[in-house]
């Protein structure tokens, strides 16, 4: 029996090796239906490279094509034996390179027949101003106006159809958002970098009187000046403006002004040749505890007036220095900055109350706004106080 048993195993074993080398090599010796297709095998290949426009998933290529047309190069010459752009330039960048007459930046087109934004500082003394566009023109520019406080300055060129940035939301932006910076670095051309926002609202850094900067981490160098920081979108967010370096060159550390800004100056050159903000004549500074107690004041949050413009506004009203500015027009005061852009808000030749406290006292004192007169330049202000 087992010998049977034996027999029959291997019978069966040589039998299903049988069918398995005719399933493989001869399957029509089968028998199997007629007209029946072979198994087909297909080879999966990888996705081809974006030609033509496409972009692969996750890539930024949307919005620098969306963005950069609208970007230009601004070149500047200075006249001779004046200051010139690479002045600036060692302000705003720790430039190490000086003494040249001649300057880059960039500029963003604002509309499409010819207005355009820059920073200040990028034409401030030039008397030439030549500007590339992304298609390889070069065309001459002249200046609108200029905004030393805040470093901004409005250029136009003759030329009509120009691709107009979009202006996006920089109010939205949240730390951790991702951002492009686009302009001519060491003009070597055209360049788009990537970051994200590392800070919102960056003031106290003493580059220009009105500070509210957008911080990133998108690489911003000597000639980025003036150019865009723009969303996923290709939306505008910012002029770029500054960086924080030892060497001229990016450490990750850079401040672009708020589109928001950027407007309200842009529309106030270009209707009607100045910016309007207020002004009531005083010299402020950030109250500290040590202060409030030397002063014998009871409250330590505000801004402490040190200077009062002689026949000034403030003056007029009965402001006095050593008093402690709360509120200006209802609206909470805590630093110099918080003051600065609550006076810079209210409208000239109205009257708004300054919430003041004096030794022990509180008061509310009603001062007529006055125009904020025009800083000289981009260096510093007129010295007229707030």
């Amino acid at each position: 029996m087992r010998r049977l048993w034996l027999i029959f195993s291997q019978a069966v074993t040589v039998a299903l090796a049988a069918v398995f080398v005719l399933a493989t090599l001869k399957p029509q010796w089968l028998g199997g239906r007629p007209g029946s297709a072979p198994v087909q095998f297909s080879i999966i290949q990888a996705a081809p490279l974006p030609l033509d426009g496409a972009s692969s998933p996750g890539s930024y290529a949307p919005a620098a094509r969306r963005a950069s047309p609208s970007v230009v190069s601004v070149m500047t010459s200075a006249a001779e034996g004046s200051a010139s752009a690479s002045d600036a330039l060692r302000r705003h960048f720790g430039d190490p390179d000086g003494g040249s007459s001649a300057g880059t930046g960039s500029a963003v087109i604002v509309s499409p027949d010819g207005y355009l934004l820059t920073n200040n500082h990028v034409i401030d003394n030039a008397e030439q101003i030549e500007i590339g566009l992304a298609d390889g023109r070069r065309v001459a520019a002249k200046v609108v106006g200029t905004d030393p406080d805040s470093d901004l300055a409005v250029l136009k060129v003759d030329l009509g159809g120009l691709p107009a940035i979009t202006f996006g939301d920089a109010d939205a932006l949240q730390v951790g958002d991702i951002v492009l910076a686009i302009g001519n670095p060491f003009n070597v051309g055209q360049t788009v970098t990537s970051g994200i926002v590392s800070a919102v609202g960056r003031s106290g850094l003493g580059l220009n009187t009105f500070e509210n900067f957008i911080q990133t981490d998108a690489a911003i160098n000597p000639g980025n000046s003036g150019g865009a920081l723009v969303d996923i979108n290709g939306q505008l967010l910012g002029i770029n403006t500054a960086i924080y370096s030892r060497s001229g060159g990016s450490m990750g550390i850079g401040f672009a002004i708020p589109v928001a800004t950027a407007r309200q100056v842009m529309e106030g050159l270009i209707t009607e040749g100045v910016v309007t903000r207020g002004w009531i004549g005083v010299q402020p500074s950030d109250l500290t505890r040590d202060m409030a107690e030397s002063f014998g004041l009871e409250v330590e949050r505000g801004v402490l007036i040190t200077g009062v413009l002689q026949d000034g506004p403030a003056s007029a009203a009965g402001v006095q220095p050593g008093d402690v500015v709360v509120k200006v027009a209802g609206t909470p005061v805590m630093n110099t900055a918080q003051l600065l852009d609550a006076v810079a808000g209210l409208k000239p030749q109205t009257q708004a109350v300054l919430s003041v406290h004096r030794g022990r006292q509180q008061l509310e004192l009603t001062v007529r706004v006055a125009q904020r007169p025009k800083a000289r330049t981009a260096r510093g202000s007129s010295g007229s106080g707030r």
